[in-house]
């Protein structure tokens, strides 16, 4: 079904940030997430934040149900999106500084037959 093809996405992209493996993970974004992080620099960000300063290796994570949206907007400049599933991801990390958990919003959106990854910035 489109929600679980939805949520596979959404777990591809989370199983690639948990292997560090952050080319893989870009590649899952939405154009428009494209747009607003360059490659490489998400790359090297996401490394150094997560890796660098919080100590950690790796974190398992946690998706909700999905849940169907319509007319989504990804921010003030970006058109309705109209085939959109939400759910939240919970990112568990064990670092230095203790034991935490990210909480985030996560859209999957249909793009050019693909599921893809964005995130919410309303």
């Amino acid at each position: 079904s489109p929600k679980q093809q939805a949520k596979k996405a959404v777990s591809a992209f989370y199983s690639y940030e948990q292997q560090a493996d952050f080319s893989n993970s870009w590649s899952l974004f939405h154009s428009t997430m494209q747009e607003r992080f360059d490659k490489g620099t998400y790359i090297q960000d996401r490394a150094h934040v997560f890796m660098g300063h919080f100590g950690v290796e790796t974190f398992i994570f946690d998706i909700s149900k999905p849940t169907k949206v319509n007319n989504w907007i990804l921010d003030d400049e970006s058109p309705p999106l109209d085939l959109v599933y939400s759910m939240m991801v919970v990112q568990t990390y064990k670092g230095k500084y203790g034991n935490f958990n990210i909480v985030q919003q996560v859209i999957a959106v249909k793009e050019d037959g693909q599921w893809k990854v964005a995130w919410d910035y309303n």
